[in-house]
């Protein structure tokens, strides 16, 4: 041997398993933390430790908590890097470009979002349900970062009410003519009506 296996192995990654089925284990492991103790308190650690690699590697892998969370959904989008990119621009004008850019990820996607809104609707505990974690950790924590004001978290929270609820009339309930109306339709709309949540201080 002309190298040593454990510098074959990658960082944190135990002997015997590529680099896919680390990455796989990480996820199955994840999702019944997630599961069973919710996104707050899922330990890395103590999901690392039960997969049988450094907690380091689940960075290494996902970039952070949430991204591990987004990987155990299987999401054909994530919707953290949506996020950034409507955010980054600053308050001014997000609330279009919020809703223009929810509805230009999910409308292919549909079914996937509409499978994660019933099946938070139908869970025994819906603060465990997935999409609800998402909502929370990711949309919710990413708005309340860039609202100003004492009242940004229910800000945040009514931002993120009005999109899941546009989104659950429009691809769960396919409520006529919102299920058909256009993107430009819908942002020319309902943005300003989001971008009033935003701009409230």
């Amino acid at each position: 041997m002309t190298q040593d296996a454990v510098t074959k192995r990658g960082p944190g990654r135990p002997r015997g398993f590529s680099a896919q089925e680390t990455r796989e284990r990480l996820i199955t492991v994840a999702r019944s933390h997630f599961a069973k103790s919710g996104f707050a308190g899922a330990s890395l650690r103590a999901i690392g430790a039960e997969a049988g690699v450094d907690a380091s590697l689940i960075r290494y892998h996902f970039g952070d908590k949430s991204g591990l969370l987004v990987a155990t959904m299987e999401l054909p989008v994530n919707p953290a890097e949506i996020l950034q990119k409507v955010i980054a621009q600053g308050p001014e004008g997000m609330g279009e470009r919020l809703v223009r850019a929810f509805l230009t990820s999910w409308d292919p996607h549909a079914e996937v979002f509409s499978a994660m809104i019933r099946t938070a609707l139908t869970s025994g505990d819906p603060q465990q349900a997935p999409g609800l974690q998402v909502a929370q950790q990711i949309v919710i924590a990413a708005l309340r970062q860039v609202l100003d004001g004492d009242d940004r978290l229910l800000r945040a929270e009514l931002i993120a009410a009005q999109i899941i609820g546009m989104a659950l009339l429009r691809y769960v309930v396919q409520l006529a003519p919102l299920a058909s109306a256009s993107i430009d339709e819908v942002v020319a709309i309902y943005g300003p009506a989001i971008q009033a949540a935003v701009d409230r201080s």
